[in-house]
């Protein structure tokens, strides 16, 4: 028995209107613990919050891990392809960061069939969904007066960002098909009522195609405004398609302080 206020109250009934609540507090954290119980040190390894965004940090935090992401979002690749379109990062960390994503099931490994046998690094399912957060983030920061649009960026990032950067209103009277060739790699947009996916590889009688040795060149033409012959880009098709094409796509306003 507990005397409050001088009032008797048997022990029960010690903690008032909020009795009834502890039980269902107590069996929902004991369900949350359960559930985490197999992947100790996970969440919580760096900030020690439970808010999703503090543990998408300690997912994808990590320096290159959300670069890796990027990389893999047209489909599985082999370590050596990661590498060569991440200049900057070791064999040592790559290794390392692609174990720390297999782990925490943002990637899986599988090998590639004859006749030329390889592993591959790819996304789950889950790791495609984290799309929008590199498209949104890269939105967000392209607005930054510090964004320098000049620098080095790989086929996968130019593409993403043809994807991140498209008008959909603007877009969505066109119908084009454009297979876009940069160095080595192949990739094949679709535009159609205001939506743009993309694949590797490409397809027969394209629409529009565009080639260029590296990523910079599209980028100066898509986001610059420069000629096409000025960039070092050649263009085949349907010439009366291309402005309207390339029109889509724009980066945002920047920020002003």
């Amino acid at each position: 028995m507990k005397i409050v206020f001088g009032i008797a109250y048997p022990p029960e009934r010690r903690f008032g209107y909020g009795q009834a609540k502890q039980p269902k507090l107590y069996k929902s954290t004991m369900k949350l613990q359960k559930e985490t119980i197999n992947k100790p040190g996970l969440h919580g390894r760096w900030y020690g919050d439970a808010c999703g965004t503090a543990f998408g940090m300690e997912l994808l935090g990590e320096r290159w891990s959300l670069l890796i992401v990027r990389e893999l979002m047209f489909g599985p690749r082999r370590f050596t392809d990661i590498r060569a379109n991440l200049p900057g990062i070791s064999a040592k960390v790559l290794t390392e960061r692609l174990a720390g994503l297999e782990t925490t099931g943002v990637i899986v490994r599988t090998n590639a069939p004859e006749p030329v046998p390889a592993q591959l690094y790819g996304l789950t399912e889950w790791g495609y969904a984290a799309e929008p957060l590199v498209q949104e983030i890269g939105r967000w920061a392209a607005a930054s007066p510090l964004h320098d649009p000049t620098l080095p960026l790989s086929p996968a990032s130019f593409m993403l960002s043809l994807r991140t950067m498209l008008d959909s209103n603007v877009a969505r009277d066109l119908d084009v098909t454009a297979v876009f060739e940069i160095g080595s790699a192949r990739f094949t947009a679709r535009l159609e009522r205001g939506e743009m996916p993309i694949q590797r590889g490409e397809t027969a009688a394209p629409d529009l195609t565009f080639s260029a040795v590296s990523a910079q060149p599209l980028a100066a033409v898509f986001y610059g405004d420069m000629a096409a012959l000025d960039a070092g880009v050649m263009i085949e098709g349907r010439r009366d398609m291309v402005r309207p094409f390339t029109d889509c796509f724009s980066l945002p306003a920047k920020h002003s302080e």
